[in-house]
């Protein structure tokens, strides 16, 4: 229910024309990549791009194999570049997200590289936003022309909780964790 609840605010914010600056916060395990990835399919069905970016290939590659999965089943197109990737695996992706083929890109920093140029990105969602600089988090909402931000975080940090005082960042808590979930691997 608290998952259905903060989509329901990502979604009236996201149908606004003024741009969603919003910190999804949850503990581990409460659904914050699902309702990343719905939030993606919002911009989607709207003829734009989406993208997340993560502090560490790990956690890049662990959002792009549960994404990847859910997005193959409903013919989706979802990428991932990180500092690892090759230059032909680079060149594809660059020209397939420039041409609008690619509808999804999940990545660590590579993402704000100058060659990465979006058809059209809506919605920008950074995993862990405390990990990145307030550089690197505007040089990503300049990818596109006013994307939709959502920060998603299990831990957040005095600089985020002030922007959230200051009115800067609205906020949604997942508050529940989901029916039959597993337990946590450490």
């Amino acid at each position: 229910n608290a998952q259905k609840r903060v989509l329901k605010e990502i979604r009236s914010d996201m149908g606004n024309p003024a741009q969603m600056n919003r910190l999804l916060q949850g503990d581990v395990g409460s659904g914050k990549t699902i309702v990343g990835f719905m939030s993606m399919l919002l911009a989607l069905d709207n003829g734009f791009q989406a993208c997340l970016m993560a502090p560490t290939e790990i956690l890049a590659n662990q959002h792009f194999i549960g994404i990847k999965e859910l997005a193959e089943t409903i013919g989706v197109e979802v990428g991932i570049l990180t500092g690892s990737a090759k230059t032909k695996e680079r060149r594809e992706i660059h020209e397939q997200l420039e041409n609008g083929k690619l509808q999804i890109l999940i990545g660590t920093h590579a993402l704000l590289e100058d060659k990465v140029v979006f058809k059209n990105l809506g919605l920008a969602i950074i995993d862990e936003q405390h990990r990145f600089g307030v550089n690197q988090r505007e040089a990503l909402r300049k990818k596109g022309n006013c994307p939709h931000i959502l920060v998603m975080s299990a831990t957040p940090i005095p600089r985020t909780l002030a922007l959230i005082l200051y009115g800067d960042l609205s906020v949604s808590v997942i508050d529940e964790l989901p029916a039959n979930r597993l337990p946590i691997k450490n």
